[in-house]
């Protein structure tokens, strides 16, 4: 079995509009050394980029078609046969994406799931883990582990930003969009965790996300804290713009 990511934002700009891009580190990223000079205003495109631009086939016209069709195989067909369950266990699958597509960023209650879907508290785990396996949700951890477990965890996620707006089109909070890329996007070359003072912790960094105007509070007692802005071209000092976390892969 091999895993594929998603696009980011630099795949997509090569592969959506022919502008090549070099990869750039995290700590190229916090030095600001991202740019984009074939492209005077990047946003526009980085938003068209959030909405319909992490898979290829973004490329034809029944885009959302096709998104939808791909999940529901994915719940209904691909995961009981590869994980050997019944298809009874799709159907309680889709009920839980619902669940979560309506209310994330989701903080587990694995009870209130099990009631609302019928199925033991004991399962959820398991199915959690099926549906983050299959890149159809995120599971953020605190970064408490020990021998036997990963770490805690703290908020649910999907896995990108296009289900967002696929399967959550009437809860596209914009702060639980800009979360979900940051976390899409960095997980991929470093363990991203739970920040206990912030929003997510990378390597002894804290990062605080958020929109233009986002200030500097949950960060004071950082030792080394960023706030990464949307709706900025351009960062300065610690403020780093959202869409450079895009060109790390």
């Amino acid at each position: 079995m091999y895993s594929m990511q998603g696009l980011s934002f630099r795949e997509y700009l090569q592969f959506f509009h022919n502008i090549a891009k070099n990869i750039f580190s995290i700590d190229e990223v916090l030095a600001h050394k991202p740019e984009i000079p074939d492209i005077e205003h990047p946003l526009p495109l980085f938003d068209d980029y959030l909405q319909r631009g992490y898979y290829p086939f973004a490329k034809f016209n029944d885009y959302n078609i096709r998104l939808q069709q791909i999940i529901n195989q994915t719940l209904e067909s691909d995961i009981p046969l590869y994980a050997e369950m019944n298809i009874a266990v799709g159907r309680k699958l889709k009920q839980m994406l619902a669940i979560i597509a309506q209310s994330v960023p989701f903080k587990p209650n694995f009870s209130k799931i099990a009631g609302l879907i019928g199925v033991s508290r004991n399962n959820i785990a398991d199915y959690c883990l099926l549906m983050e396996q299959a890149g159809l949700i995120l599971q953020l951890r605190n970064s408490v582990a020990d021998i036997h477990s990963l770490g805690r965890v703290e908020k649910i996620y999907l896995d990108n930003t296009n289900l967002i707006y696929a399967l959550a089109s009437e809860n596209t909070n914009i702060g639980n969009v800009r979360e979900t890329f940051f976390f899409n996007q960095t997980k991929v070359k470093h363990e991203t965790f739970a920040s206990p003072i912030s929003d997510f912790e990378i390597e002894g960094m804290t990062f605080e996300i958020g929109g233009r105007s986002k200030e500097q509070k949950q960060i004071q007692s950082a030792k080394n804290g960023f706030v990464v802005k949307d709706n900025i071209e351009f960062g300065y000092s610690n403020v780093i713009p959202l869409w450079h976390f895009g060109m790390i892969y």
